[in-house]
């Protein structure tokens, strides 16, 4: 369950992990709920999905990883309500098995579509604070040029 953004991660390209980013967290894996993965578990495991090596996960399980994509919508047809739509695919095997749409309201800082798995929810929220600053970062960039 991610908790907090690791800022000081040694992945060569963190923006190209599932939630945009690495994350610090705690495990949800049966016995071991609450407990603080290693830096290297971290590392190895829990940001990237498929995670087959870790001594924790469960061998029986829904979803072996989920992953996310975003995009800004709006009635007028770019955005100006700022809605953001958060589409999701939880995978087992290299498969979908699951997949839907999540919706965030930006003007209202509120989600009006959330996912019925807390542990889905929170990674989106974290997928959504990634993809956020991504944009922020891209506005800046050029007007520093």
């Amino acid at each position: 369950m991610p908790v907090e953004r690791l800022e000081n991660g040694s992945w060569l390209h963190a923006g190209r992990l599932p939630l945009g980013g690495g994350w610090s967290g705690l495990c949800t894996a049966p016995g071991h709920q609450g407990e603080s993965p290693s830096h290297e578990e971290l590392r190895e495991f829990c940001n990237l999905g498929y995670a087959e090596g870790c001594g924790r996960l469960p061998p029986e399980r829904v979803w072996d990883s989920v992953r996310f994509a975003a995009r800004v919508v709006g009635s007028d047809g770019n955005g100006a309500d700022g809605r953001i739509q958060v589409r999701y695919v939880c995978e087992r095997g290299h498969r979908p098995v699951e997949h839907g749409m999540l919706e965030f309201h930006a003007a209202d800082a509120r989600w009006e579509q959330r996912h019925r798995d807390g542990r889905v929810q929170r990674m989106a929220e974290c997928f959504l604070e990634s993809y956020v600053a991504k944009g922020k970062r891209q506005e800046v960039t050029p007007a520093a040029s």
